[in-house]
C-alpha cells in the first residue's frame, strides 16, 4: 500500500489512513469520523483553490465528504493512497462546481440577451425593407431622365428646388414642374393612395 512520502519522522498522532478506509467501507461511522478529521482540511484547501469562494468551496468539501462516505467500498489501494483518491474526488467535485456555475451565468446572460431583442421580426422588417427600396428603384426608372435627375437631386441628395435648378440649369419653375409630374408617376407606381 502507497503512502504519501513525509519529510522527517512521521507523525505519531497521523492515523492509517487504509486501514480507516478499510473500516468507513464495513460502515465504521468512528473510523469515518477519524478520517474525516484528517482528510477535511486537505479537502477544503482544494476546494478552496478551484472555487476561490468561500461559502461554495465548503458545500463542495462537505459533498465531497459525504461522497467518500458512500462510496468507500469503491476504493482501491492499488490505484492510489486515500488521500490521493479523496482529493481527486474534492478537485472533480470542484471542477464541476465551477463548470455548473459557469453555465448558469451564460444562461442568465442569453435570457437577459433575448429579453432585449426587439418585439418584431428583424429579419422579416429587412426583407421588407429591401423590397420596398426595389420597388422605389423600378419605379424610378420609368420616369423619363428629366424627372428622375429631379427627384434624385431633391430627395437623394437633399438638394433645394432652387439648388436642384442651378445644379440643372433649368428654371425654378421647370424643376417643380418636373419633381411633380415625378412624383405623382412614382406614386401611382407605387400603389400609393392620395
Amino acid at each position: 500500500m502507497k503512502e504519501p512520502a513525509f519529510i522527517g519522522r512521521k507523525s505519531a498522532g497521523r492515523p492509517d489512513l487504509g486501514a480507516l478506509m478499510q473500516s468507513v467501507a464495513c460502515g465504521d461511522a468512528d473510523a469515518f469520523a477519524a478520517l474525516y478529521d484528517a482528510v477535511a482540511a486537505p479537502v477544503l484547501g482544494v476546494a478552496r483553490a478551484v472555487l476561490r469562494d468561500r461559502s461554495q468551496s465548503e458545500e463542495v468539501a462537505q459533498e465531497v465528504l459525504v461522497e467518500v462516505w458512500r462510496t468507500a467500498p469503491r476504493y482501491r489501494p492499488d490505484r492510489g493512497t486515500v488521500m490521493n483518491w479523496v482529493l481527486t474526488l474534492a478537485h472533480r467535485r470542484a471542477v464541476d462546481r465551477v463548470r455548473s456555475v459557469e453555465a448558469a451565468a451564460a444562461r442568465d446572460h442569453k435570457a437577459a440577451l433575448l429579453d432585449q431583442l426587439p418585439e418584431y421580426d428583424e429579419v422579416s422588417e429587412q426583407v421588407e425593407h429591401r423590397l420596398e427600396q426595389e420597388q422605389v428603384r423600378r419605379c424610378l426608372r420609368t420616369l423619363t431622365e428629366l424627372q428622375r435627375q429631379s427627384v434624385t437631386l431633391a430627395y437623394y441628395r437633399g438638394l433645394t428646388y432652387r439648388e436642384v435648378a442651378a445644379q440643372l440649369s433649368v428654371p425654378l419653375g421647370t424643376v417643380k414642374t418636373r419633381l411633380r409630374d415625378g412624383l405623382i408617376r412614382l406614386r401611382d407606381c407605387l400603389g400609393v393612395s392620395a
